[in-house]
Order: C-alpha cells, then structure tokens, then sequence
C-alpha cells in the first residue's frame, strides 16, 4: 500500500486532489490567480513568443536549419560535442527564449539529426530567457533600471554557454550523430569546394525534401505554433493557480521563512526569500518580487539572475510536456537549471565591478 502511494503517478494524483480541494476551499482567489496567469500568457508570452514559433517553424521547411548545420559543424562538434545543425538551435533558443530551443531540438530529434545525448545537452543549454523579457520585463518593468540589463544578460547568457561546455561531458559514450545527410559527391568535392557552397546545397536538398509548398508550409508552422501556446498558457495558468492556492494555505510563507534562516546563516538578505520561492515556481513572478525587495541593488539582481536560469517550474513543465515525445530524459535538463541559476549568480558578484550601473 505504501509503495502504491509512494509511486509518482499517485503523488501527482494526490497532489491534484488536494489542489481541486483548495480550489474549493478558495473560489474567488482561484478565478484571480487564473485571469492572473491568463494575462501573463497575453501581455508577455504570446506576443514575445509566436512570431518566433512561427519562424522557426518556416526556417526548418525552408532547410536553414540544414545550411546552419554544414556551415558550423566544424565549430559545434569540437567545443560542444553536437552537430553543427544545434547551431540554429542555440540561435533560436537564445533570441526566442525558454521553450523554443526545447521545441526545436525534438523537432531535430523526430529528424534523426540529433540522438538522444545530443538532444539532452541541447536542450540544457539552451532553456534560457529571451533578451526581450530579460531587458523589457526586468531591467526596465521590474527594475526600473535599463542600465541592469548589460549585467543581467552577461551573467544569464555566458552562464547559459559554460553550461553548454560542461555538457559537453554529458553521456560521453553516446555516439554521434551524422547531422544532416551528406550528398553523395561530398566526400569527392569536400577539398575543393567552399563550406559556404556545401551549406546551400544543403539547404536546397533539405527544401526539396520537404516538399510543401509555401502556402502549406505557412499553415503548418501557424497551427503547430498555436498548439505549443495553448500548452503553455494552461500551464502558466495552472502554476499560477498552485502559487495562489500555496500562498492562501501558508504554505509559500512556511517557505519562505525557512529560506529566510538560511539566508541568514549565509550572510544573504532575508528579504529576497520570497522572490526565491516565486521563482520556484514561476518566473514572472519570481523577478517582479526580486525588484520589489528593500535591499542592496546587488543582491537583487544576483537573485533575478537566479530566477531567469533556473527558469521555474512552469518553464520546466513546458519542456517536459515536448520531451515526452522523445526518449529524452528531464534530469539532465534539471541538473543543468540549477548549476545555470548558481553559476548566474556568481557572475553577478563577479562582473558587478565593471558592469554595475
């Protein structure tokens, strides 16, 4: 009986109804929180996020991924031990911000141009957040503060490429993976031929294998752009509805003011304990309060940086639902937040000398 209750799937069972019973218990807080995370999704995600779906989608039809892919290879293998394809990826990933690059690389998965380490250290290093919120929601609406954006970005995005070195590690037996089809002259022209010209050749194969054409292609990328964001406009709602239901029963404050003994114990502000467990949980939420906290500007954004890489739950519930269609595994993806929101942080102090404003 006790290994059946121990068992995830009823974990997550138990945890469901507990939390339909306090959505019971709490009506009226329940419908605040969901038109809460409702206009998080509107205001902030939507826009910032499907324009770039939608792209992504048209330059994978169109075989960009495949010239990006010849083109960097020789960069991509040696410093990160992946195809040069992931390249479009981190491009993607880094402009688009958390979960375009997972969505990308299970679209490379399903491709067979990446195998399952790959994709796992892809995936690691390239949940990160888009310079968009990073400056326009932080720094500027957060913060008040354009001038935090040098450091904050610094500190997230080098964090984001050490992450990527050091998962360089991960999986080392894995095998690699060819990339992108090789063209059966390759090997006869390679010495004498350009990358530049291999790579649109490459492109050109990879478009004609597609296939679609630009009208079909357009609303492929349209209605599988809309699909990802209703998932994960119901699980910024659901996550919203959690943090309020865990606010309203004392849970977030018990927390909270645990967070707070261990801050002291390490010197650290005490009032940054509940932009900490916010960030747990979501990130919009997690920065608001980590700008709105009385204390030193420093410690602030050190913790907004932590926020960020470590991305919430939320964020990571997003990537977990598109890797369940792959054999891709979530701890690798869990291991690589939590050293990217410490090595963040440590940025932060490190570079504060010369990037503070």
């Amino acid at each position: 009986m006790l290994r059946t209750l121990a068992h995830p799937a009823s974990l997550a069972g138990l945890g469901a109804l507990l939390i339909i019973l306090l959505m019971a218990c709490f009506p009226s807080q329940t419908l605040e929180s969901s038109l809460r995370g409702i206009m998080i999704w509107w205001q902030v995600l939507f826009p910032a996020l499907f324009p770039f779906l939608v792209i992504s989608e048209l330059m994978l039809g169109f075989g960009i991924v495949h010239f990006f892919g010849k083109l960097l290879d020789p960069l991509m293998r040696p410093l990160f031990r992946l195809p040069g394809i992931g390249s479009f990826v981190v491009a993607m990933g880094y402009v688009s911000g958390y979960p375009v690059g997972a969505k990308l690389t299970v679209q490379l998965w399903e491709q067979r141009l990446v195998n399952r380490a790959e994709g796992e250290r892809l995936v690691a290093f390239t949940t990160t957040s888009d310079p968009v919120f990073l400056i326009g929601a932080v720094s500027v609406g957060f913060f008040h503060n354009a001038a935090l954006a040098p450091i904050l970005a610094a500190a997230h995005y080098v964090g984001a490429l050490i992450i990527g070195l050091l998962m360089r590690f991960h999986d080392r037996k894995a095998p690699m993976s060819s990339g992108p089809q090789r063209h059966p002259s390759d090997n006869h022209n390679k010495r004498r031929e350009p990358r530049i010209t291999s790579a649109l050749k490459a492109m050109h194969e990879a478009r004609l294998l597609d296939g679609r054409s630009l009208g079909k292609l357009l609303q492929d990328s349209i209605q599988s752009a809309l699909r990802l964001m209703i998932v994960i406009g119901g699980l910024v709602v659901f996550f919203s509805v959690v943090i309020e239901m865990l606010t309203q029963t004392g849970v977030a404050e018990a927390m909270a003011e645990l967070l707070r003994i261990l801050f002291q114990w390490f010197g650290l502000p005490m009032q940054l304990a509940d932009a900490v467990i916010y960030g747990l949980f979501e990130v919009t939420l997690g920065a608001k309060a980590a700008g709105s906290a009385d204390t030193f500007l420093m410690h602030k954004v050190a913790i907004a940086a932590w926020v960020l890489s470590w991305g919430g739950l939320s964020v990571h519930a997003q990537v977990v639902s598109l890797l369940s269609r792959t054999d891709m595994r979530y701890a690798p993806l869990l291991v690589s937040r939590m050293l990217h929101g410490f090595i963040s942080i440590a940025l932060v102090y490190l570079l504060w000398g010369w990037l503070a404003p």
